[in-house]
């Protein structure tokens, strides 16, 4: 990072600073995802923003072999006490917290002390297969869906905070100034949210926002789930992202919806492949299907995740893909017959929200991107409950070691997000693993409920 681009961001962070303090704030909050999946935070007060900005804030690499209790492992390119990273916010994306008053919220970038970006940093991975896809030719939208389940009185024990039938108006009735101001503070935060309604599970909602480019996307899943976590609070609840917060129920997903485009023209319609899929729409989607099951070590990345991925429960548990058909690992949405050419996209139904956005999008694009090279093409779309179909669709993993050997063995994956980030990952996944050992699944669940 040169001297001029070091005057830059201090200069934008001296006109931002100008526009936080008319709105009353005083500190900010500097957040990024470690490789479980739990937002870190520092955070300065608002007349450091400027030297945060051009300078960075001193953190530690070892964050990236936390484990979601908060113990350490050690794999070879992360761990232990040595070392010295910065932290620098992007100031494009700075929103006030309407939630928590006197706060605005930055994501951060992670650099070392010489300036060059941190191999770890999942929004610099993020951000690098996007440019490696600009370079081809084509962009990508995206979003999250956010799914939580809202619990009300004390303690670690889960207590649904609304007792109406699932989707149902009285859920909505019984928490209506609490749906209300997590609309407002997004809204506030700058987030366009398209639609909010009660789940299926037990105190569960979900919450669905405008796509986005990929980074953007991802900072846009971190800020709404603390937006929420903030809301709930201010309400007396409790709000968990969990795949499993209760070992019999339904779990916490966290969807990904994808479409690919290029020169203006979304190609995930308009073609003459299954559904209208373009060549290159199918071959996107195709490489992202191939690689489903090592996808899930960054997508489904818990124990937990596993207790949640079971088949009929529309969680994406077979690796497959169908026209709207919730339980396949991707379901094709057109759209309705008139606005299917911005519209259709992929939805990936098996991953959950204790996955790192960025380096899940990383990871997408990539397998996306080796689609493209190959010129993949789909095989039949399942139209049924794929569990009907006996042995003829093939599951997906059913544990985290099984995802992790299918993730260290792919050679895409493994080119596209570097060495350490494939070993840091492999480090912290099993050292979840043998974390849970032996443990039954309400142990699990009662133990990551509050992670997330």
């Amino acid at each position: 990072m040169d001297r001029q681009e070091r005057e830059r961001r201090t200069e934008a962070a001296r006109k931002a600073c100008e526009r936080l303090a008319a709105a009353d704030v005083t500190a900010v909050a500097l957040t990024w995802v470690d490789t479980s999946g739990v937002t870190r935070v520092k955070a300065v007060p608002l007349p450091r923003l400027a030297h945060a900005a051009a300078w960075g804030v001193g953190a530690s690499p070892v964050f990236d072999a936390f484990l979601l209790d908060d113990s350490i492992v050690s794999g070879r390119f992360a761990g232990g006490p040595v070392g010295d990273l910065r932290l620098y916010p992007d100031l494009d994306r700075l929103a006030v917290l309407t939630a928590l008053p006197g706060w605005a919220w930055a994501p951060a970038d992670r650099y070392d002390q010489d300036g060059e970006p941190h191999p770890l940093d999942a929004r610099h991975l993020a951000r690098r297969e996007v440019g490696r896809l600009a370079a081809e030719g084509f962009s990508v939208r995206a979003s999250f869906e956010v799914e939580w389940a809202a619990s009300v009185g004390g303690g670690d024990e889960f207590v649904p905070a609304c007792a109406g039938p699932a989707y149902g108006m009285t859920r909505l009735t019984e928490r209506s100034g609490y749906l209300l101001d997590v609309v407002r503070a997004l809204t506030a935060a700058g987030v366009p949210v398209e639609q909010i309604h009660p789940e299926y599970a037990a105190g569960q909602y979900e919450i669905s926002v405008a796509a986005d480019d990929p980074v953007g996307a991802a900072d846009t899943a971190v800020l709404v789930r603390e937006t929420i976590r903030a809301v709930s609070l201010h309400h007396g609840l409790r709000a968990t992202f969990a795949p499993k917060v209760l070992a019999d129920g339904v779990g916490n997903g966290g969807h990904v919806h994808l479409s690919l485009w290029r020169d203006g023209a979304n190609l995930m319609a308009g073609g003459d492949g299954p559904y209208g899929l373009t060549a290159f729409g199918e071959a996107f989607a195709a490489g992202i299907l191939a690689r489903l099951p090592a996808l899930l070590a960054v997508g489904a990345p818990s124990v937990a995740s596993y207790l949640r991925l079971i088949p009929s429960h529309w969680a994406g548990a077979f690796a497959c893909w169908g026209l709207e058909n919730r339980e396949a690992a991707m379901r094709f949405v057109t759209g309705s017959a008139g606005e299917r050419s911005v519209a259709a996209n992929l939805e990936i139904k098996c991953f959950d929200a204790a996955a790192n956005p960025y380096l899940v999008l990383a990871a997408v694009l990539a397998a996306g991107r080796a689609g493209l090279a190959d010129g993949g093409t789909l095989p039949e779309p399942v139209s049924v409950d794929p569990v009907t179909l006996g042995g003829s669709v093939t599951p997906l993993p059913s544990s985290l070691g099984v995802a992790l050997a299918a993730f260290e063995a792919d050679g895409v994956l493994k080119e596209a997000l570097g060495e350490p980030v494939v070993d840091t990952v492999a480090a912290v996944r099993r050292g979840e693993i043998a974390l849970f050992e032996g443990a039954p699944p309400e142990e699990i669940a009662a133990r990551t409920r509050w992670k997330y």
